[in-house]
């Protein structure tokens, strides 16, 4: 079969690498693709945002699959498109995609149907938001309702803090149109953690636990950002505690949408607070985790194609996940200067050797060609990931690889996967 991954980013270079070990697969395209991409996948030079011809490309080399991995592309409504051609794809309609492209329905749908989340309120007004603020009174988490790449919630501590962010959102338009509305919540102060699943719209088959680090610096200081790395298996969810979250936030959020009159097909990403081992939804994502799935699909045994037919299909029963034992651990690379301004055109010495070394994998982000070299194109750059049987052993062999890059120009966190030590 012929399959069209669309995006360019390290998640995407993670699913074409993992797609491309199918027996079932003959040929794998992505749009539009990286420099570490093209040795796993034909790169085409269309953007994930050009629906119609991401289309036409699909029905000229009658593609069998099409897996879509930026959020933008589910928002815009790519499935519906897509579906209405009868081209098969992988994701959730532009209605199921709300779940993360608005956080005010997302936010109003957990509330209907008590699914565990952070007190919170929606405003539209600035003014009155304020005045909600001045009552309640700080910590609290300014978000963005629309799609901000990542960066769109902010932690404020004083009243101060969140007023200037709630003016640089709702006067500003720092997020453009995604911050018309904005949902404020309070702080939880806990341990965050990725839950990520595959969903026919009624079967819920979960993938393990993983942890992300959004902060750019080391014990989760600066500013938040697409993610600076990522592990896999989270240590810190207990048995106990993964029934529980099955229980009250996944398979109730299915439900819910279902209530709603929502087929939702394709990943549900629940981005957990565990504090005082109860489960607190902070966001909802419509698709695989970013660098999350670095981390996951290396340690996955279990042939993903079949599964993402069966999502497509409408049909999981019967299927299950299985698991390389051990750990994972994926650090991420990104240009001086990320998530502010950076500059691109930085050349990457090193990568042969680091990708050289057994159990280690190299993920393209932000690459691109210059002549016969790898540069820089992006704010996040690689996502160098190592497996390995323990938690120590992998952190290791990952920083291990990360030094074998020139990261002059660069900078990454050296903490990544520490967290997971203190529930060994």
């Amino acid at each position: 079969m012929k399959v069209l991954v669309i995006g360019g980013g390290g998640r995407e270079h993670a699913l074409c690498w993992k797609i491309k070990q199918s027996p079932l697969v003959d040929c794998i395209y992505c749009s539009p693709g990286n420099a570490g991409i093209s040795k796993d996948a034909k790169c085409v030079d269309i953007k994930s945002s050009d629906i119609d011809s991401l289309m036409r490309f699909s029905r000229a080399e009658e593609i069998d699959l099409v897996v879509v991995g930026p959020e933008e592309s589910l928002a815009h409504g790519i499935t519906d498109r897509f579906e209405s051609e009868k081209i098969r794809i992988f994701g959730p309609s532009k209605s199921a995609a709300q779940i993360e492209s608005s956080k005010v329905f997302s936010k109003n749908l957990m509330r209907k149907y008590h699914i565990p989340t952070p007190f919170f309120s929606t405003f539209t007004d600035y003014e009155e938001a304020v005045k909600w603020v001045k009552e309640v009174k700080p910590p609290l988490v300014v978000k963005a309702d629309g799609l901000a790449g990542g960066k769109g919630a902010i932690i404020c501590k004083t009243e101060d803090q969140v007023i200037d962010t709630l003016a640089s959102m709702m006067k500003w338009k720092i997020f453009g149109d995604a911050g018309e509305s904005v949902v404020i919540e309070e702080f939880l102060d806990g341990e965050e953690v990725s839950f990520i699943a595959l969903t026919d719209g009624n079967l819920v088959v979960p993938m393990e636990p993983s942890q992300d680090h959004k902060a750019l610096l080391d014990g989760d200081q600066g500013p938040n950002t697409g993610g600076m790395g990522a592990y896999s298996p989270a240590p810190l969810i207990t048995e106990e505690l993964h029934e529980n979250i099955m229980e009250r936030v996944m398979i109730p959020a299915i439900g819910a949408l279902n209530e709603e009159g929502i087929r939702y097909k394709g990943i549900l990403y629940a981005g957990l607070m565990i504090k005082d081992s109860e489960p607190y939804v902070l966001e909802f994502n419509c698709r695989f985790g970013d660098p999350e799935t670095q981390a996951l699909l290396t340690r996955m045994k279990t042939d993903i194609v079949p599964l993402l037919d069966a999502v497509v299909d409408g049909d999981l029963a019967g299927h299950s996940l299985d698991w390389r034992e051990g750990a994972s651990v994926c650090v991420v690379l990104v240009t001086r200067g990320y998530p502010g301004d950076y500059k691109r055109d930085i050349e990457l010495k090193g990568l042969e050797v680091a990708e050289s070394m057994e159990n280690v994998f190299l993920f393209h982000s932000g690459t691109v060609f210059n002549d016969s070299k790898i540069v820089t194109n992006g704010g996040r750059v690689l996502g160098v990931t190592a497996v390995g049987k323990t938690f120590e052993q992998t952190i290791d062999l990952a920083y291990s690889a990360v030094d074998k890059i020139d990261t002059e120009g660069l900078h990454y966190r050296t903490d990544i996967g520490r967290k997971a030590l203190n529930h060994m």
